[in-house]
């Protein structure tokens, strides 16, 4: 394991510039400090992964494309509008939150997850790049949602975390009403979505669009679906839940 994740991490420059071009060929606009803050982000992802599992992805072309672009392709101003609060559910190795928080500094990103050693790498980014914006939040997404951070937030969002069902119950507790889960899914979306229709009802929430991604490079299948919540919940994680999270 830890010869197969030391790898070498490519030059600032070289990064920099691949990432610029992807960007550009994605359609999003990115500066040249936003691509340095993104390799800071990169490297010590690396660096970190030699004796903390926190990705299987390592190759530099990859990571710019399969993490970061993929994270930012759910990013669309007339939803994660500026000033938004978003809490990031089982955010990993930081994805979306981080790259979205990079992105987008007017934004509030809260990073959740329930693995205490991933926040502490995600946390030491966080300063390193002075991500005034950003914080982590230790737990389980069925032991918060009902406390403190019951509808306290604009935008949930969650990448290749759990099926869409499963999924909604434990991201939408945490949205005010009016406000967006966004699901970053991949090739089997269509067949989630239409599982969904009883947690959609039970929570109060309805999809409100499905947007297919091609990324660059790359001919997988992927897509984002945006959920937005119509009215408050009173509403509990049922037990198949809890179980399926622990």
């Amino acid at each position: 394991m830890k010869e197969k994740y030391d790898v070498p991490i490519a030059s600032e420059s070289e990064f920099v510039e691949y990432m610029l071009s992807q960007m550009a060929a994605f359609g999003l606009p990115c500066t040249q400090q936003q691509a340095k803050d993104f390799y800071v982000y990169y490297a010590r992802m690396i660096e970190t992964n030699k004796y903390l599992n926190l990705t299987g992805i390592t190759d530099m072309k990859e990571v710019v494309v399969k993490h970061m672009i993929d994270s930012l392709s759910c990013y669309d101003p007339k939803i994660i509008k500026s000033g938004s609060s978003i809490i990031d559910v089982g955010t990993g190795a930081g994805f979306p939150g981080i790259p979205l928080a990079i992105y987008d500094r007017t934004l509030h990103v809260t990073l959740f997850d329930s693995l205490k050693k991933r926040l502490t790498f995600l946390e030491s980014v966080i300063d390193e790049l002075q991500l005034t914006n950003c914080k982590t939040l230790h737990g389980r997404a069925e032991d918060l949602s009902h406390q403190d951070y019951r509808e306290s937030f604009d935008i949930a969002t969650s990448r290749a975390v759990a099926r869409l069902p499963i999924l909604l119950e434990w991201t939408v507790p945490y949205v005010k009403q009016g406000g967006y889960v966004i699901a970053l899914k991949g090739a089997i979306y269509e067949e989630e979505v239409g599982e969904s229709d009883k947690a959609l009802s039970t929570l109060k929430a309805s999809i409100e669009d499905v947007r297919t991604v091609t990324l660059p490079t790359l001919d997988d299948k992927r897509a984002i679906v945006y959920i937005k919540k119509n009215r408050k919940n009173t509403w509990e994680i049922s037990e198949k839940t809890k179980r399926n999270q622990g």
